[in-house]
């Protein structure tokens, strides 16, 4: 059997609000994307996230429509050459893309596959599907609304970044989150306790509504305040798995070092949140600490069934948003 499917990404700005899907048929795609992000980093993640939507079927030839010859050279020519020169060009300069390539790259490990060239909209069905569906993710995030993810590939494991997820198991004997689920949680692993009670924001002037919306600073909240409440709002459960509100709460530079020791990207964070919210965790904060005019640093320890962790989050304000730059988990003893 071949699964033929067309795979394609958009971005309104290039870079700008940008999404990326794949599409068999309409009872099998899938789509997401970012709130900044570029043509090329959508159309290599809907290649990579087809791959991985396909991975419980290892012996099926994979047929893949793209209209991107930047896609198609960089996995069939270009990936051995830079993979031998340490991810680098012929001149030296670092290969673009590098973290989804490398993804790429291990998935294609097994895989009987080929690339077909198809010209963009140019009424292939196919490609006009995927099209479609990847400008729908990319307008969502421009208008700041939901978009649909799709039913995705039939018997497929329910998280999208699931290799990623798997290699972050059991380092050291730590799960990468808080909580021993059997599929390991990436950053944030859970709060279940209202946001806004808790926080007293109602008391700041703000009614629910704003308080839930909020990125930079509302009238009446210090940077820390607001920065606090952010945190809080990232472990929610029902924010985790809200890509739309994780990509706008996520720099589009963030990167996390997880408890278990791995290094998160952003783009595997927000699939891993998506699929997989986690449980319940609660939350003393130690400090709330401004070291920039736009920049605070926000430590706590977190408790969940697993045991205590001791975390810091660095949020800068970027655009008139405070949003999450980096962030470190460490267990206790």
């Amino acid at each position: 059997m071949t699964i033929t499917a067309a795979a394609d990404g958009s971005a309104l700005g290039n870079p700008g609000p940008a999404g990326w899907a794949w599409y068999v048929n309409d009872d099998c795609w899938r789509a997401g994307g970012w709130p900044h992000g570029t043509n090329n980093q959508g159309e290599l993640m809907a290649v990579l996230d087809l791959f991985r939507s396909t991975a419980h079927l290892p012996d099926e030839d994979l047929h893949i429509l793209c209209d991107s010859q930047y896609v198609i050279n960089s996995v069939t020519k270009w990936m051995p050459g830079w993979k031998r020169k340490g991810w680098r060009k012929a001149d030296g300069k670092p290969v673009l893309n590098v973290d989804i390539l490398k993804d790429i790259d291990r998935e294609l490990a097994g895989r009987k596959y080929r690339f077909e060239w198809v010209k963009g909209h140019a009424g292939h069905e196919l490609n006009e599907a995927a099209d479609e569906r990847a400008r729908a993710v990319a307008l969502a995030y421009q208008q700041g609304v939901a978009a649909r993810s799709g039913p995705g590939f039939p018997d497929a494991e329910p998280a999208p970044a699931r290799r990623a997820v798997k290699e972050g198991r059991g380092e050291g004997g730590v799960p990468p989150l808080l909580e021993p689920e059997p599929e390991p949680q990436a950053f944030f692993a859970a709060d279940e306790p209202d946001l806004f009670s808790e926080l007293g924001l109602n008391e700041l002037g703000l009614n629910e509504l704003d308080a839930g919306a909020f990125g930079g600073s509302p009238a009446g909240a210090t940077p820390e305040e607001t920065v606090e409440a952010l945190e809080r709002e990232l472990l929610r459960p029902d924010v985790r798995s809200d890509i739309g509100r994780t990509g706008q709460l996520l720099h589009p530079d963030f990167t996390e070092i997880g408890t278990a020791g791995r290094l998160w990207t952003r783009d595997a964070m927000m699939m891993s949140l998506e699929e997989s919210p986690a449980g319940p965790v609660d939350l003393d904060v130690l400090s709330a600490d401004r070291i920039g005019a736009d920049t605070v640093l926000l430590t706590y320890r977190s408790h969940s069934r697993a045991g205590s962790a001791l975390r810091s989050s660095l949020w800068v304000l970027d655009g008139g948003q405070w949003r999450l730059r980096f962030h470190q988990g460490t267990p206790e003893a």
